[in-house]
């Protein structure tokens, strides 16, 4: 009885005493230059997000609420995002091109913070808060721009890539048929 739990805990409790790492960095869908980018954008966005909320009074509010409505977006869909592509919660959701997922927002993000905060900063109140703000709106508009080159540099474009993938003429049906002239 003994050589018989000796065999069954060496198979069976190895396995499932095995335990799941929450952080896969590097992985197929995030390296880690990219993890430390996406970690910079959390938190300058969410940076940018703090001081625009402190900001108490304005005279035009279009542009700061346009630049709290993207600096909030950005802190908290891009910190989503880092949560899933760094551990094995996006094998659970049902989508399969991650990296078209993660190019798509953060080349969205990139001009929409640029947009945001060019927009903020030609329109406020010039107080020390406010261009303090437009600042660290700026610099997590480099850090998503940063974020999109390195993307380009590393996988190129992936919208590209799985739409027209290389097509190998010769191992076609239609062509094995045509080059047998019916010996089959």
């Amino acid at each position: 009885m003994a050589t018989t739990d000796t065999v069954y805990n060496t198979t069976t409790t190895e396995q499932q005493s095995k335990t799941r790492k929450w952080l896969i960095v590097p992985s197929e869908n995030l390296e880690k230059i990219r993890f430390a980018i996406k970690v910079i954008e959390v938190l300058l966005s969410f940076v940018a997000f703090v001081m625009e909320e402190v900001v108490s009074n304005c005279s035009h509010c279009g542009p700061l609420y346009f630049f709290e409505f993207v600096s909030c977006t950005a802190f908290l869909f891009t910190l989503l995002l880092l949560i899933l592509l760094a551990s094995p919660l996006h094998q659970r959701v049902g989508i399969n091109s991650w990296p078209t997922l993660d190019f798509g927002y953060t080349t969205a993000m990139a001009f929409l913070f640029l947009l945001a905060s060019v927009v903020f900063a030609a329109d406020n109140g010039q107080t020390s808060l406010e261009q303090g703000t437009v600042a660290f709106g700026f610099m997590a508009t480099v850090a998503f721009f940063a974020d999109f080159g390195y993307f380009l540099k590393v996988r190129g474009i992936p919208c590209r890539k799985e739409n027209n993938p290389p097509e190998d003429h010769t191992s076609t049906p239609e062509i094995e048929k045509l080059n047998s002239n019916g010996t089959e």
